[in-house]
């Protein structure tokens, strides 16, 4: 009999206690990186923006060349049963596709059997009160510009991990990071905003940014609210001298960004509203969006 305190892990197929999910040491994912991964924020029992993740799950399998297992809407069905037998209603998905073992080598010959993991753990308290607000540094890791892998979650992050690194060894909560043009694009686990004259602006993708579903939804809100929005690059110096910064992920929702390398930066009001709307929005699926 499983323990109640012991997390099931969806592994190709199966639902098994987190201690029996063992992948191969062969597996490529872990010998190269070679798959890709979603962050899907559960709320209510409910996958936010499933369809969103799912597309861009697809689009990333599409690219690496890996074949899904089973169809969206069949994995949307194990999510589902996840959820239930680990009693987690509020959490994060962690789902993990990689190419599989294969022969030793980068040639992907021979790897026709992928790898599916999903897990869940535990959601921050993204919409608590007061509204969390970070501080970050500029990373001295870089992006390369209009890079087409960035735009999907592929499960090498070294770059991220290190700027990542380099924030908790700083004090600070996130990391900002530089592509090979010098432009700040993103931080290491979130897309950027900032405002400046009223207009919400971000950089555009071919910058070497990753495709945020979260994103997406702040364009959403964004025109709903009636606030102009622009896609455009920043330097670091004129980051810090405009109306506000904030960031955009799944798990946490909308952060505003209160100082940048020890400097303190201008707050806005907009920020507020758009993280209001944001958490209208998780908040209208999980009581919409029922699992199917």
């Amino acid at each position: 009999m499983i323990r109640p305190d012991i997390m099931i892990v969806f592994l190709n197929g199966r639902f098994v206690p987190e201690n029996e999910a063992v992948v191969s040491v062969f597996d490529r994912g872990f010998l190269y990186g070679d798959g890709v991964f979603e962050a899907v924020r559960i709320h209510q029992g409910t996958p936010f923006r499933w369809a969103d993740h799912a597309r861009r799950l697809e689009a990333g399998a599409n690219l690496l060349n890996i074949r899904l297992p089973c169809p969206a809407t069949e994995l949307r069905q194990h999510v589902n049963e996840l959820v239930r037998v680990n009693r987690m209603p509020e959490a994060l998905l962690r789902l993990t596709l990689s190419r599989g073992v294969g022969p030793r080598g980068y040639s992907p010959r021979g790897a026709d059997r992928p790898t599916l993991a999903m897990s869940l753990h535990p959601a921050p308290d993204a919409n608590g009160e007061p509204a969390p607000k970070w501080r970050v540094i500029t990373s001295s890791f870089r992006l390369p510009a209009n890079e087409r892998l960035a735009q999907i979650k592929t499960c090498n992050k070294l770059p991220q991990i290190l700027a990542r690194a380099e924030a908790e060894a700083a004090g600070a909560d996130e990391a900002l990071l530089l592509n090979t043009n010098g432009e700040v694009v993103e931080a290491s686990s979130s897309n950027l905003f900032w405002i400046t004259e009223g207009t919400v602006c971000t950089p555009p993708l071919t910058s070497g940014i990753l495709a945020g579903v979260t994103r997406v939804i702040v364009l959403e809100i964004c025109e709903r609210l009636g606030l102009p929005t622009r896609e455009e690059c920043i330097t670091s110096e004129n980051l810090r001298i405009v109306q506000g910064v904030f960031l955009s992920l799944s798990s946490w929702g909308i952060i505003e960004v209160t100082g940048l390398d020890g400097q303190l930066l201008k707050q806005s009001p907009l920020v507020g509203k758009i993280r209001g709307a944001y958490a209208a929005e998780v908040a209208k699926c999980g009581e919409a969006c029922k699992p199917a």
